[in-house]
């Protein structure tokens, strides 16, 4: 009896992505739209954030996107919170990758990495319509590629990251740098930049990758040049609003 080769594509892997060790490009969505998400794409980013803790995503939309992108970039979404429902939504929709927000210490990061994880390594229940399309094999091989990421985004995670990259099972850390401000409150920015290198020396002590938010190209730059392995070239918000605004500019002028 002949038997019938898998062909179907490959999902793009983030661990993939991180093992050809070199600096990657991030485009993140918050807008919840889809075509928007296509358009964004013709620039080549290396990996796309789909952002569901503060973006407008809908689960529907959530499926599409991830349906569409799946087998040309990793996908990463970050979900609303560190739950089982949270994160099984976004991997049973496809999703490469759960980046977990506001993590702030090493049982918070063990259980993100948990709820991840298919039986025996963790408590992730099977299903899902796109996981179980070609059946529980496939599921359960597809699950081993999966990532999660914790975002490090607060004085207490900061203050506990060397425990946090040391989670058996973690795959990468995120520096939330926006939400890691407001945690300082009113301190020199040379605060901030020492709490980004702690993690960064954290992530490298444990053989992680970590990437940082960045709100510019020339904070990308220079995430960059400090070693960072993922940096946010542009997110959907941004390019949208500084396109609207330099059109009308131009005109006043």
């Amino acid at each position: 009896m002949q038997t019938i080769p898998d062909v179907r594509p490959v999902h793009q892997s983030l661990q993939k992505a991180f093992a050809e060790k070199r600096a990657l490009s991030c485009a993140w969505f918050a807008m919840g739209s889809a075509p928007l998400v296509e358009i964004g794409m013709t620039a080549a980013p290396d990996l796309i954030v789909i952002d569901r803790q503060h973006g407008l995503w809908e689960r529907t939309a959530l499926e599409a996107v991830i349906g569409q992108m799946r087998y040309q970039v990793p996908v990463i979404v970050r979900v609303g919170e560190n739950s089982a429902q949270a994160i099984a939504e976004a991997l049973d929709a496809g999703a490469a990758s759960a980046l977990v927000p506001l993590v702030e210490s090493a049982d918070e990061a063990r259980r993100a990495v948990s709820f991840g994880r298919y039986p025996p390594f963790g408590q992730r229940s099977a299903g899902g319509v796109r996981p179980l399309i070609a059946g529980i094999a496939a599921m359960k091989n597809d699950g081993e590629r999966i990532s999660i990421g914790v975002m490090i985004e607060t004085v207490a995670g900061a203050e506990q990251v060397e425990a946090i990259a040391a989670v058996e099972g973690l795959g990468y850390l995120f520096i939330g740098t926006g939400d890691l401000s407001l945690s300082r409150g009113d301190v020199m920015p040379d605060v901030i930049e020492q709490d980004c290198a702690r993690i960064l020396k954290a992530a490298r002590a444990n053989n992680l990758a970590c990437g940082i938010y960045t709100g510019s190209t020339q904070d990308a730059l220079a995430a960059r040049a400090m070693g960072f392995d993922f940096v946010v070239a542009a997110s959907d918000i941004e390019v949208a609003r500084a396109g609207f605004q330099q059109a009308v500019t131009a005109l006043r002028a």
